[in-house]
């Protein structure tokens, strides 16, 4: 007996804002072993890698790792995609420095309002609003960001303190003060970016197991795998052990993390209010203070999240609903904020990790969560000895993949006017980033804008003046349309008497459009001159017809117009009360 229809409606609704209402029911053995294997891979790269990116974002280091463990939660119930994985990455942690003046309170705070307004873009189906952003702008911006972040770490590499985080003050302090440079903090860190290199380069020429390969071989290869993919915890581990060498002898030649707060954070709401030495900021002044960050943190990560959700559903041959994606950010987000975490979203780098290491569904999640939180729980006091020129490496290492060096090229040969938005995102983020992001939506919306009032139109001239838009007509085409009429059709000496406009590609106009047209048709009707249409689409000959305008005529297609009009002297036809014939009326 088939079930009720409004049963069935229900269900669906509930499968798509549950997604693991789709996979766990056939949840199997082997999956469980997959996942339980990527998670644990993805969490000994997460814990080094959140630890450094509190760093970024001027925060204590407990709080790279209380933003690293929600994510991973809400993400397999709310999730899509079974490769993302939720947490604090390199450009999120840049703009929490720039828009929370490295305070917990306005971190959490924004990681609390940033998941409203992903929650609500959700629910109203916003996420297309993201498209409006082009690749070049995207582009600019992720290269600005691995330049900045990459030289914010030069000063734990060399061991220098006072450094200004502005981008250009700390460019020049930091090689005013060149000369200042820790030798152990210096050595450490070079020697971190060497073996993270090396074992970056050795995981990318890891040949794929084969079941004829010997058994010693396939181990070899996963075995340098599992190395090269685990390489942050490594190093990081490695430079901690000889940090606490030279701490039990007595001496320190590094800069060390410090001490990092044991236990997992209190739940409890983010502060809605500051009590400062000068009184209490109320919850007004801070959204206030926040300022463009309460966009510009929602949107870029929304959109790295897509972006990454995306690029791997392509890979993978599977779908992500990106308003089911701006769901699961927001609720991240908006919950994260009860455990004292920074805005987060998608992570390119742990979600590659998680996707080569075989993870079948967003539970693998789960596994990476329950280590963060381990880590909290009972590893807190070892990363008091971790080097911050190691951490500095662990960064680097991460964040210089993001430039992208050969873009310029590609779009020099594509398109040389998309280097305008992208050059312009690229030099602006230096100075601050929302004027970077704004600026380059800017010139890429006027570049857009641009094409649309200027529309190609292919123009022949055999006896009729034919004109063909190669795009759309939209209100700030009329003007070059008329121009392109009157410089032919209306010059002295022009043979034509007829013009004949092919609207093939024309799919929608509007009511400026429209009037446009009326008055071009009485210009060209006084100069005795016929304005014919051909080749219009149902709804454009609707409008056409719909306005009334005198003396409008069309053909179905280019071929009938000019057979009926090629050699011969035509002359409008309409009728003496000025009303439109129903059907095209010429005589000869």
């Amino acid at each position: 007996m088939p079930r009720p229809a409004g049963r069935c409606c229900s269900s669906g609704a509930l499968r798509r804002r549950l997604p693991v209402l789709g996979w766990l029911p056939r949840y199997s053995l082997r999956w469980l072993q997959l996942d339980l294997v990527a998670g644990v891979t993805v969490g000994l790269t997460v814990v080094p890698q959140a630890l450094a990116y509190a760093e970024v974002a001027g925060l204590p280091a407990q709080y790279g790792l209380y933003s690293s463990f929600v994510g991973c939660f809400v993400y397999c119930l709310l999730g899509t995609s079974k490769d993302v994985t939720l947490g604090p990455t390199a450009i999120m942690s840049l703009l929490v420095s720039s828009y929370a003046f490295h305070d917990p309170a306005y971190a959490t705070l924004l990681a609390f309002l940033s998941g409203c307004i992903q929650l609500a873009m959700g629910l109203l189906h916003l996420g297309f609003l993201l498209d409006f952003i082009s690749y070049p702008v995207i582009t600019g911006f992720t290269s600005a960001a691995s330049v900045a972040i990459s030289f914010s770490q030069v000063k734990n590499i060399l061991g220098l303190r006072g450094i200004p985080r502005q981008f250009f003050l700390q460019v020049y302090e930091t090689f005013r003060r060149i000369g200042e440079t820790r030798v152990g903090d210096a050595t450490l860190g070079l020697a971190c970016l060497v073996v993270l290199t090396g074992l970056r380069c050795m995981k990318g020429h890891v040949p794929r197991g084969y079941q004829m390969e010997p058994l010693l071989v396939r181990m070899g290869h996963l075995i340098v795998w599992a190395v090269a993919t685990a390489r942050n915890a490594l190093v990081v581990l490695f430079a901690g052990l000889v940090a606490y060498s030279f701490q039990v002898t007595g001496s320190q030649p590094f800069m060390l993390t410090g001490e990092t707060p044991k236990g997992l954070p209190p739940f409890q709401p983010p502060p809605f209010s500051k009590v400062t030495a000068n009184g209490t900021v109320p919850f007004g002044q801070m959204v206030q203070d926040l300022g463009a960050g309460l966009a510009v943190v929602p949107l870029m990560g929304l959109l790295e999240t897509i972006a990454i959700a995306k690029s791997f559903a392509s890979q993978n041959s599977y779908r992500i609903d990106p308003n089911q994606e701006l769901l699961a950010m927001g609720c991240t987000n908006l919950l994260g904020s009860f455990v004292s975490s920074y805005p987060v979203t998608g992570s390119f780098g742990r979600t590659a990790v998680n996707a080569q290491s075989g993870v079948c569904t967003p539970a693998g999640g789960l596994v990476t969560g329950t280590l963060v939180l381990l880590s909290l729980a009972y590893l807190t006091s070892s990363f008091y000895y971790i080097p911050k020129a190691a951490l500095a490496a662990v960064i680097i290492g991460a964040v210089a993949p993001m430039f992208d060096a050969g873009i310029f090229r590609t779009l020099w040969r594509v398109k040389k006017l998309d280097l305008v938005p992208l050059c312009v995102t690229f030099v602006l983020c230096f100075w601050e980033v929302q004027y970077g992001i704004v600026a380059g939506i800017l010139v890429s919306g006027i570049l857009l804008l641009y094409t649309i009032a200027r529309p190609p139109i292919e123009v022949s001239e055999q006896g009729v003046l034919l004109l063909q838009p190669a795009s759309g007509l939209h209100f700030p085409a009329v003007e070059h349309l008329r121009e392109a009429v009157h410089q032919r059709a209306l010059a002295a000496g022009s043979p034509a008497r007829c013009v004949v406009l092919d609207c093939a590609h024309v799919s929608s106009i509007d009511y400026t459009v429209v009037r446009g047209l009326a008055d071009l048709l009485q210009e060209l009707l006084k100069k005795g001159i016929s304005l014919v249409f051909c080749s219009l689409q149902p709804h454009v000959l609707h409008v056409l017809l719909s306005a009334n305008l005198e003396g409008f005529q069309h053909f179905p297609s280019l071929e009938e117009a000019e057979q009926e009009l090629q050699g011969s002297n035509w002359v409008l036809f309409h009728d003496a009360d000025e009303t439109m014939l129903p059907t095209p009326g010429l005589i000869q």
